[in-house]
């Protein structure tokens, strides 16, 4: 059985989507500004294999003979955010975007889930996950009352320290408000945000788990576990799918963590489709402003490309994307409208092309599906005759 890889460098965007102004996203672009206010960053796996030769990348770090293939992708679902982001990769074209409350959730909302869960709730404003518990922590602390917020994103999150509120009951409260935020209340995700340390002291943990809407239209992911294809995903694939149709998942606490469980499944022979999200450039740099710190993500991740290059057979087929941007030089701290890199990868190829630009992030997911020799998917042309 062939294997195919897929690697998405969470919010690695490469510049602002046509229709970016709509989202007040216009001259956003996540890899350029990062890349340049580093000084320029050592990325030479991603470099080699045609990052910085995909067209409209203005980053004078060419080369002259990629290993890869390359290219940009538009993204032709409403929104940019995670969930509309890896639907769109199997598939699924969002063409109504998934509900936001920028100003928070209506109070019988609210009051349903106080209701439900029998505990107090602040907050409920569009916030900074790190600058509510901040700010709110210590209230929280003292009288148990479930912490929850929301982005300009489709999310609603629930801030808790672990030893105020345990792992199983935050979760518990998550699933809660899952079964309500349907139907015309309908959220992307709903986030669990646990939480450590001291008043003046408090730090985010890696126990979150995110609770997605269920995927409606047969995908990639489905065509695949019909044909008995194994869909391994590792960090938190298996959460933006709710788990449909992933048959082993690896959650996973870093990038670094993820890149090594990828490494392993390669040199362990796993077949089928391996799905990897590296979420850190996203929820530890990009909504913190933190470009350095993203700079430094975007190296450490390219040595361990690298490791994962010499794992691959003649059989295997790489593809690095991303689903978003979150460009940490931006106003604001969201996630960007934008653009997003492909690189592709197979060790027996001769071919190392511009593919240009393409239409939809399920181009891949057809791709992929034509790789595995499944049905087609509703959305995407694949491009396996030009690369195989």
């Amino acid at each position: 059985m062939k294997r195919v890889f897929l690697i998405v460098l969470d919010s690695v965007g490469i510049g602002s989507m046509p229709d970016a102004h709509l989202y007040g996203d216009d001259g956003a672009n996540t890899l350029e500004n990062v890349y340049n206010n580093n000084g320029g960053l050592d990325l030479k796996n991603l470099r080699k294999l045609g990052l910085f030769n995909i067209d409209g990348l203005n980053i004078s770090n060419k080369i002259e003979n990629p290993i890869g293939s390359y290219a940009r992708i538009l993204e032709i679902s409403k929104g940019k955010d995670t969930t509309t982001g890896h639907f769109e990769m199997i598939g699924i074209n969002t063409k109504v975007p998934f509900r936001t409350y920028p100003n928070g959730f209506p109070q019988d909302i609210i009051d349903e889930f106080s209701a439900k869960t029998g505990k107090q709730i602040i907050g409920n404003i569009p916030a900074s996950g790190t600058q509510i518990i901040e700010d709110l922590g210590e209230e929280h602390v003292k009288t148990g009352a479930l912490i929850v917020y929301t982005s300009v994103d489709s999310v609603f999150q629930i801030a808790a320290h672990e030893e105020v509120v345990p792992l199983d009951e935050l979760y518990k409260y998550c699933k809660i408000a899952r079964e309500m935020l349907k139907g015309e209340n309908e959220v992307a995700r709903i986030i669990a945000r646990p939480f450590i340390g001291e008043v003046g002291n408090f730090t985010r943990t890696s126990n979150r788990h995110d609770y997605a809407t269920i995927p409606q239209t047969p995908n990639l992911l489905y065509y695949l576990d019909k044909k008995g294809v194994p869909v391994i995903g590792v960090g938190k694939i298996n959460d933006i799918f709710a788990g449909q149709h992933i048959t082993k998942s690896y959650p996973t606490k870093s990038n670094k963590h993820g890149m090594e469980v990828t490494i392993e499944l390669a040199k362990s022979g796993q077949p089928g489709f391996i799905f990897t999200n590296l979420v850190d450039f996203d929820m530890k740099f990009g909504h913190r402003n933190d470009y350095k710190g993203y700079g430094s993500a975007l190296i450490e991740t390219d040595a361990q490309i690298g490791e994962l290059l010499e794992q691959l057979t003649d059989d295997d087929y790489l593809f690095i994307m991303a689903d978003h941007g979150c460009d940490p030089t931006f106003r604001g701290t969201d996630h960007t409208r934008e653009s997003v890199p492909l690189l592709v990868y197979n060790k027996a190829s001769k071919k190392h092309l511009n593919l240009g630009t393409l239409k939809t992030f399920a181009d891949v997911g057809q791709t992929i599906a034509d790789i595995f020799n499944t049905k087609k998917l509703e959305i995407g042309e694949s491009f396996f005759n030009q690369i195989k």
